[in-house]
């Protein structure tokens, strides 16, 4: 954390805007060294936005920093899309006044209404999670290009970071907070569902909590939703002497979080739920991630599932159910994730069964179809093509000079509409 503070202090001094990706694996503290870049902004007279991709997690940074705050008067808001227009409009005219230093939200504060006075800071978390022009949207609420730190937890390759976020420089926390043990990870089958069942309940017995996951996906939403149903009703057979809370993704947002604060806050012991809970949910308390059927996870995603337990001091534990049968690559993704904690490693088993479109989300605008490129085993020219464009763009930005026409049409026809995203930064 120390470090990358001082490589953000050191981009934060320069005249140029500062463009940095911090990837830090789940828990590694991010939250804290965004806090920390905001105060400095505000020492500065500039005010700072952070912005979330969904409203759970949204609210959990700003539960996280109001916190850490607590005895100060520094001004923090939240904006989301629940927001009451009351509040919006409070909001509104504290940024434009210039009263408000610190505010947080979802993709709300992309609305054309919220205009800030002076803002010198954007920090984006989960970044690939937001399309290029909607990130393009938050530069625009500025005359001078604010700073901006870009947070994820989701560890990309090095290549795959160098190739897809050329323009920013790439700062990790490859360190945990103090105290933290690593997570065990087993795989178990159906037949052991007793010795687990009886596992969980002797750490419900030291006063620790539980998760189970179950997968909810669209193509066959149905039949998930009855597996989840009789999960649930499993769960409360066995565990009859305990409180059983669960979140899913069709609840509505007021009931999913109450059922959410009433885990966190202790009152129930087992919860049983979607990957609604894969980011940014800090239960410190719970000690076990039990994944149903884990062998229709993705390693990223359960990488991000088990990151919801490990949080407190005591010893932590994620246990990967799946059926008898499983493809090879399954059970690659299980090996992987019982043999490591290490997202890079994680993640660089990930590339190469999905390859690196899928690990971005093949959604994304301005990734480059590899055809013919390995991201891994052509790292030496991945490095040196970037060496070189830098030097061309430094020598000919516009790319007027005849030797470099070639590439100039290239890249006008292959981004033919979409080119508005390279000039965000």
């Amino acid at each position: 954390q120390k470090r990358v503070l001082k490589e953000i202090r050191i981009d934060m001094k320069r005249s140029t805007q500062m463009n940095r990706l911090l990837q830090g694996d789940v828990g590694s503290g991010k939250t804290m060294v965004a806090l920390l870049t905001m105060l400095i902004a505000m020492d500065n007279g500039f005010q700072s936005c952070l912005m979330a991709p969904t409203e759970i997690l949204a609210q959990q940074h700003f539960n996280s920093i109001q916190e850490l705050l607590q005895n100060t008067n520094i001004n923090v808001r939240l904006l989301t899309g629940s927001s009451k227009t009351s509040e919006r409009k409070i909001i509104h005219e504290a940024l434009e006044n210039g009263q408000l230093s610190i505010l947080i939200g979802t993709h709300a504060l992309l609305e054309d209404k919220v205009q800030f006075q002076n803002l010198g800071l954007a920090i984006i978390d989960e970044q690939h999670r937001f399309g290029v022009a909607q990130r393009a949207k938050l530069w625009a609420k500025n005359n001078i290009p604010p700073h901006i730190l870009v947070m994820t937890a989701t560890p990309i390759p090095r290549t795959l970071a160098m190739s897809f976020y050329s323009d920013l420089d790439v700062s990790v926390i490859d360190e945990m907070p103090v105290g933290r043990k690593p997570i065990i990870t087993a795989h178990r089958r159906e037949k052991d569902r007793l010795s687990v069942y009886n596992f969980c309940r002797e750490e419900i017995e030291k006063g620790r909590q539980i998760y189970f996951v179950y997968p909810l996906i669209e193509e066959s939403e149905t039949l998930d939703y009855k597996n989840l149903m009789e999960g649930l009703e499993s769960v409360m057979n066995f565990f009859k002497s305990y409180n059983v809370t669960m979140v899913h993704g069709r609840m509505k947002p007021a009931e999913k979080d109450a059922n959410m604060q009433y885990f966190a806050s202790g009152q129930a012991q087992l919860m049983v739920a979607t990957t609604v809970i894969e980011v940014g949910v800090n239960v410190p308390n719970a000690s076990v991630m039990v994944i149903e059927s884990s062998e229709r996870f993705g390693l990223s995603q359960l990488h991000q599932l088990r990151g919801r337990v490990g949080r407190g001091a005591e010893q932590s534990y994620c246990i990967l159910m799946t059926g008898d049968k499983l493809s090879k690559e399954s059970r690659t993704r299980i090996k992987t994730m019982v043999a490591t904690t290490d997202g890079f490693k994680i993640s660089e088993v990930d590339m190469e069964l999905r390859g690196p479109g899928d690990i971005l989300g093949t959604q994304q605008s301005g990734v480059v179809d590899f055809k013919k490129l390995s991201l891994i085993e052509d790292s030496a020219i991945i490095k040196a093509s970037k060496l070189a464009v830098e030097k061309i763009l430094e020598q000919d930005a516009l790319l007027t000079r005849p030797d470099n026409q070639m590439m100039k049409q290239y890249y006008i026809r292959q981004y033919k509409g979409k080119n508005k995203w390279s000039k965000i930064s």
